[in-house]
């Protein structure tokens, strides 16, 4: 199985120990910062729905990227995100044999990267997938990634011998994605909590949930669904009522204390 999760907004660039790799789609990267360097600090502004400071240190990154960085200014990107998925992955706390399987089998979809493995050296930057910047391949980072992330993903399938892709990302990432140009089944996690009898999603949780469910997938090299039902991390229960064979649904009591 293969597992797929968002980006993050909120980065870290504490030191660290892991040996990096070069990511796979940096031309690619490399590419659409020469496009946003174009930008003036208004137009990232509307582009992104950013404050005037974010707008400043976006442009001031797009500025500072370098085609081959040093590793100095670089991070694993497992580590360099540091949101609510990231909470749940934990990936810092990853034995060296969990952090070569995630490698294989853990792929992260970004805006500026395309498609990253757990290792990948990434510089600090923030470019939303739902962004539309417009490039030689259309108006948006939808129609410049769509064909090469399906690619990638079926490479890396038929690499690991997947069968199945679960999907962790946000609505937002995962549409980068073709999914009728996938070769693996894809399956899809939902984390709710039963409030007053009546199961929601809430932001928050789901994000966590994701990120944990990822790490339960490395950690325990889950191969197949039954596997991938078996997940309790937070006190989520798998519920086949609310489930099909596309959605796997997940149900807590809330509050958790």
């Amino acid at each position: 199985m293969l597992v797929v999760i968002s980006p993050a907004k909120k980065l870290d660039w504490a030191e660290h120990k892991f040996k990096t790799t070069k990511p796979e789609m940096q031309d690619d990267a490399v590419r659409l910062v020469k496009t946003a360097r174009d930008l003036t600090k208004s137009k990232l502004k509307t582009l992104m729905g950013l404050s005037d400071n974010l707008a400043s240190l976006t442009r001031e990154r797009f500025q500072a990227f370098e085609e081959a960085p040093k590793a100095e200014i670089t991070r694993p990107a497992m580590l360099a995100f540091a949101g609510d998925t990231y909470q749940g992955l934990d990936a810092v706390s990853f034995s060296s044999s969990e952090v070569t399987y995630a490698q294989d089998h853990l792929r992260i979809l970004s805006g500026l990267y395309g498609l990253l493995r757990p290792l990948d050296a990434i510089q600090p930057y923030r470019l939303e997938m739902g962004s539309r910047l417009e490039t030689e391949r259309g108006a948006s980072l939808y129609d410049y990634w769509r064909e090469d992330l399906s690619k990638a993903l079926n490479a890396q399938a038929e690499f690991t011998n997947s069968n199945v892709l679960v999907n962790c990302a946000s609505q937002e990432y995962f549409g980068a994605v073709v999914k009728k140009a996938l070769i693996p089944s894809v399956v899809t996690p939902v984390f709710m909590e039963d409030k007053d009898s009546s199961p929601k999603i809430i932001s928050f949780f789901a994000k966590k949930a994701r990120g944990a469910m990822a790490r339960y997938m490395v950690q325990n090299q889950i191969s197949d669904l039954d596997g991938l039902k078996a997940f309790d991390s937070g006190g989520y229960v798998f519920k086949p009522k609310l489930s099909n064979d596309s959605k796997i649904v997940f149900v807590r009591p809330y509050p958790m204390i």
